[in-house]
């Protein structure tokens, strides 16, 4: 009669019990990780608290010298970044200026070039569709008068 029973495959067993235990696991990995960060969160809320309450008496009683010196540090700072920038580009523009002068191969001078014709064309065609309005226009004055 034990070769009647229906056998049942070991591993298929283990595939259903899978997911449940799978989402378990998700479940309490989520939920550990969710409240471990909402503990640091707190304690960073705490402790930016605290160091505001500490620091504001300090700030009020230095606030006639730190801002005047942090406003200073940020004009000094900005003029240290402009000059550095504005460095840079009059570096490139000696750069391909000398380029230019040398007569040596210039980065972008075929785009440069097609752009030159295409506007030139352009402007052409403008002028002749101008030079044809003016003359239509010319004739209906001259026709109607």
């Amino acid at each position: 009669m034990s070769d009647q029973r229906p056998r049942t495959d070991v591993r298929h067993i283990g595939h259903q019990a899978s997911p449940p235990v799978r989402n378990a696991v998700k479940v309490a990995t989520a939920t550990t990780v969710g409240a471990a960060l909402s503990v640091l969160s707190g304690l960073t809320l705490t402790g930016t608290v605290i160091a505001l309450i500490v620091a504001t008496p300090v700030m009020v009683l230095f606030s006639p010298i730190l801002v005047p010196a942090g406003i200073a540090a940020a004009l000094i700072t900005a003029g240290f970044l402009a000059s550095g920038g504005f460095g840079a580009a009059a570096l490139a523009a000696l750069v391909w200026m000398y380029r230019y002068f040398a007569g040596k191969h210039l980065v972008g001078e075929e785009q440069v070039e097609y752009a030159r014709a295409k506007i030139a064309d352009t402007a052409g065609d403008v002028k002749e569709k101008a030079r044809e309005y003016g003359q239509h226009e010319a004739q209906e004055v001259t026709g109607t008068a």
